[in-house]
């Protein structure tokens, strides 16, 4: 409502101030299609300022070095692969992570909402292991559940997890059929990073 607002009174101070309605001749036509043509018009460009903005206009730029040392994530890079890999695939190492992280954030999220977040903490450490690596006896111990409850919730929390880091990919691709593509990826870069 606000933007509304201010939006409308930047239109009329513009006209005010750059002596508009001069331009205004009966000939071409219709004062109402005149001002409806001159705010769409307006409109348009503050859009595109508005989005210019959002894209990088009032960003500062940081060296790569200091935010690769302060990126947090808890899908760290190896010192060997600090080392060893070029800075491209380093960020694409980066980027794989920030995924994983955001597809793992909305799942918490869910959790969260339907009061899940302990389950949640004790199983998602667990949503990228194989079957055998899961000590399905200790996770029912400390959830206070039966094996085969523990088994079921994993399995729907790693289908859930699958969906939503899909969804986080698809939102990185213009094509949706680049999806499967861009999953092999980005399980290649978190791979380079561990190595």
């Amino acid at each position: 409502m606000e933007d509304a607002k201010d939006l409308t009174q930047d239109f009329f101070v513009k006209i005010l101030q750059h002596n508009w309605l001069e331009h205004a001749d009966v000939n071409r036509g219709r004062f109402r299609s005149l001002l409806l043509t001159s705010l769409q018009n307006f409109l348009v460009k503050a859009a595109e300022k508005t989005r210019t903005r959002k894209r990088g206009g009032d960003l500062k730029f940081i060296s790569w070095d200091d935010w690769m040392a302060e990126a947090s994530s808890q899908l760290s890079v190896s010192a060997h692969a600090l080392d060893a890999l070029p800075a491209e695939r380093l960020f694409d190492h980066r980027w794989a992570t920030t995924v994983v992280e955001q597809a793992l954030r909305r799942l918490r999220e869910e959790c969260e909402g339907k009061d899940r977040l302990r389950l949640f903490y004790a199983l998602s450490r667990h949503l990228i292991e194989e079957r055998e690596e899961v000590s399905y006896a200790k996770l029912s111990a400390v959830l206070g559940v039966a094996e085969t409850t523990v088994k079921k919730q994993l399995h729907i929390m790693r289908q859930r997890y699958r969906s939503l880091l899909r969804d986080e990919v698809a939102h990185t691709v213009e094509n949706p059929a680049d999806v499967q593509d861009e999953i092999r990826y980005l399980c290649a870069a978190l791979a380079a990073g561990t190595e």
